[in-house]
């Protein structure tokens, strides 16, 4: 996978997760939150009764059972397909800019790639808090643009990927990182498993289990 096609995909769809599905839920419902869903990322609530998702290069919009969609080009264009106004503004400051003519560059592969990586994250989330005999629904926040929970005040998640770590990662965030010298906590906000570690969500969920015993938190 090139490096460049995954970093123009994540940054394409990072806008659209602000600045047209969170910018349409917000405004329609008050929340931010979104979810993984086959192919990408969907709103998590109704934006004045569709839905909103986001599936490799097009843009999908769903009202009572019936399914439109079409090609990704610009950011003004998604919002305007989506019935939404472009910008997400009343929540947080945005990481992403809402320019209206900003081209939105898909590449297939690291389309799928990211939204594979998605539903690892979000499987294996979800069994690592069932194991804990309090399951979650994990959020995609459109701010970092990760798929993440938070189990007595550390955070687990899965990052399609940033400007400081380019491939996609999980990552155990303690409010402190622990004074412990063990090498797993290998990153200033506490510890990160590159992608080509990870084989499954048995891998992930036993990275995110071995996260929380080193915290001191596992009962």
């Amino acid at each position: 996978m090139r490096r460049e096609a995954l970093a123009h995909t994540r940054e394409s769809w990072h806008r659209l997760a602000e600045h047209v599905l969170a910018a349409g839920q917000f405004a329609a419902a008050g929340t931010i939150r979104l979810r993984p869903s086959p192919g990408g990322f969907r709103t998590a609530v109704g934006v004045d009764g569709r839905t909103l998702a986001v599936a490799g290069d097009r843009l999908v919009v769903e009202t009572d059972g019936d399914s439109r969609s079409a090609a990704l080009t610009t950011l003004g264009a998604a919002a305007a397909f989506a019935g939404v106004d472009l910008g997400l503004t009343g929540s947080y400051p945005p990481a992403t800019t809402p320019e209206a003519e900003a081209l939105l560059e898909v590449d297939p592969a690291a389309a799928r790639l990211l939204a594979g990586w998605f539903e690892l994250g979000d499987l294996a989330l979800r069994r690592f808090t069932e194991g804990l005999g309090a399951p979650q629904i994990p959020v995609l926040w459109p701010e970092h643009f990760d798929v993440a929970v938070t189990v007595d005040a550390v955070i687990y998640g899965c990052s399609p990927g940033d400007d400081t770590i380019p491939q996609p990662y999980l990552y155990v965030g303690p409010p402190e990182t622990p004074a412990s010298g063990d090498p797993f906590w290998n990153a200033p906000f506490g510890a990160v498993a590159m992608a080509d570690r990870i084989a499954d969500a048995d891998a992930a969920v036993a990275f995110f289990e071995k996260g929380r015993r080193l915290t001191g938190r596992a009962g």
